[in-house]
């Protein structure tokens, strides 16, 4: 009823059981699904790792109330694009739903401060090596966009720090995915940050 009201979106299905959350995907089609963490069946980390894996996978923002440590560096890890939390204004949360769409992240405040916390941290040496060893398959130039991702660049803002274009940046950004398998800029902030 909350998302309904706002014309920009449509909402096209809805389901309570994480393991509907394929079949749902499939029959609906949609371009950014909202996901709960605690539902019977599955629970909705580990149907958005399941979900994330496909190559034709939508964007994923968990919506939750419960944010601890670990339920958001799971997040991060398993793909979701975004990470808010049940009692935000619906306008918030609907501009969340556009900006998914469009490819960006989005976090609610306190949850960013636990990302950012969590980039900081100390990472283990295996992790931290793990991570550098990736990095060193990108080209110079990727290496510097996967960077400036990783402080929360936007592609007009990399464009404008590297003097490039917006398309030659998203150029960059497709072929990171593609050499690191992963599947959006949440993935590559955090190894970027765990190779320190």
């Amino acid at each position: 009823m909350m998302l309904g009201s706002f014309d920009e979106l449509e909402v096209v299905g809805a389901i309570s059981d994480g393991t509907e959350v394929a079949a749902a995907v499939n029959t609906y089609r949609p371009q950014v699904v909202l996901m709960d963490i605690r539902m019977p069946g599955m629970d909705g980390l580990s149907a958005t790792e399941a979900l994330r894996r496909r190559p034709d996978a939508p964007e994923v923002i968990v919506l939750t109330t419960f944010d601890t440590h670990e339920h958001v560096r799971r997040a991060m890890r398993v793909g979701a694009s975004g990470f808010l939390l049940k009692h935000e204004p619906p306008r918030d949360i609907a501009l969340a739903v556009c900006r998914a769409a469009a490819g960006e992240p989005m976090f609610t405040s306190s949850v960013l401060r636990q990302v950012m916390e969590l980039a900081g941290a100390e990472t283990t040496d295996p992790e931290r090596e793990r991570a550098r060893v990736a990095l060193r398959r990108l080209s110079p130039g990727e290496r510097d966009v996967a960077r400036l991702i990783g402080i929360g660049h936007t592609n007009q803002e990399i464009a404008s720090e590297l003097r490039v274009s917006t398309a030659t940046v998203k150029a960059y950004v497709t072929r990171i995915f593609t050499k690191l398998e992963l599947t959006n800029r949440t993935q590559v902030a955090i190894l970027v940050h765990d190779a320190g």
